[in-house]
């Protein structure tokens, strides 16, 4: 271990008292359930975004969590049964509401309010026997009743593409469709090359078969926030202020988020083309150029854009 690692270490551990201790009710928590769940916030909004941040910038993220609700959700990961009624009962408004309004009827709503406790809850088992759920994901970042929020919406998206059977069950429907307007992936990459010989066209339609796949694994492949940024904030049409209040951060926050998520997907994309297909770097470039010229336009950036275009754009 690093002597930075060991001194992030002390950092959590230390972050952790502080917490405890600000929390109106720490249900009996010590440190040891708190820091394997604050060194993984730490890096996930922390380190990630900035390698170099300061014992400062690490201790006010820490500093910033919600004490009492992580508290909460980490008391019913350990079993404790009084935690998880005060969760249902402080929280089932929230979550009802929220089905609602991602529901077209009550019956709809109801059940979408079930499945969500059943998935908070954990229908697994995990090796120490405790329940393995979402619950796992919450940070204390952002406020319990945003993120669950954010949970129920994401949840919502996810039945209504099983049930529609737009795409193979696995796979992230609108994402993976990239909300085209025609119902042939890559028909308009195809149409300019309308006049070429039958074997480039052969050529041409295989590359663009090559790149859907592997922007579609990419996309797959983010985190399950990541992945509801992007879907809010390319498919919904959420600007970056209320894709933010959805998953709890800043709008600031959520444009570093995005600036980040758009340098990874190109280079993932890359590397898929690169190590799988045998593409170069300069046969990559010109057909993510072509591809992307036709696909949805706000997507485009995750194709071509430079990290630093990407941020002016998500900020406009």
């Amino acid at each position: 271990m690093s002597q930075r690692e060991e001194q992030i270490d002390e950092l959590v551990l230390g972050a952790a008292g502080r917490l405890l201790a600000r929390a109106e009710n720490a249900r009996g928590l010590d440190t040891a359930p708190l820091t394997g769940r604050l060194r993984a916030a730490i890096e996930k909004y922390v380190l990630r975004d900035a390698p170099a941040a300061t014992d400062t910038d690490i201790n006010r993220f820490c500093d910033g969590l919600h004490a009492d609700d992580l508290c909460l959700v980490i008391a019913c990961e350990t079993g404790d049964q009084s935690a998880w009624n005060d969760l249902v009962e402080g929280y089932n408004a929230t979550v009802r509401s929220a089905a609602r309004s991602a529901s077209s009827n009550e019956s709809m709503a109801e059940d979408l309010t079930q499945s969500i406790w059943a998935e908070l809850h954990g229908l697994k088992v995990r090796n120490d026997g405790r329940p393995s759920g979402k619950l796992a994901f919450y940070s204390g970042a952002g406020s319990l009743g945003g993120w669950l929020r954010a949970v129920v919406g994401q949840l919502a998206i996810d039945q209504h593409r099983k049930q529609s059977r737009l795409l193979q069950p696995e796979e992230d429907a609108q994402i993976d469709r990239l909300s085209r307007n025609t119902h042939e992936p890559f028909a308009a990459f195809d149409a300019l090359h309308a006049t070429v010989s039958p074997e480039d066209a052969l050529a041409n339609n295989l590359a663009a078969s090559d790149v859907e796949t592997a922007l579609a694994r990419a996309l797959r492949e983010l985190g399950d926030e990541d992945r509801l940024l992007v879907k809010l904030y390319y498919f919904d049409d959420l600007r970056l202020r209320e894709a933010g209040a959805v998953l709890g951060v800043h709008e600031a926050t959520a444009s570093r988020r995005l600036t980040r998520i758009q340098a990874d997907v190109r280079a993932k994309v890359g590397r898929i083309l690169a190590e799988e297909h045998g593409w170069t770097e300069a046969e990559t470039t010109a057909c993510l150029a072509a591809v992307a010229v036709n696909l949805q336009g706000d997507i485009e950036p995750l194709l071509t854009s430079s990290p630093e275009s990407n941020l002016q754009s998500s900020q406009a």
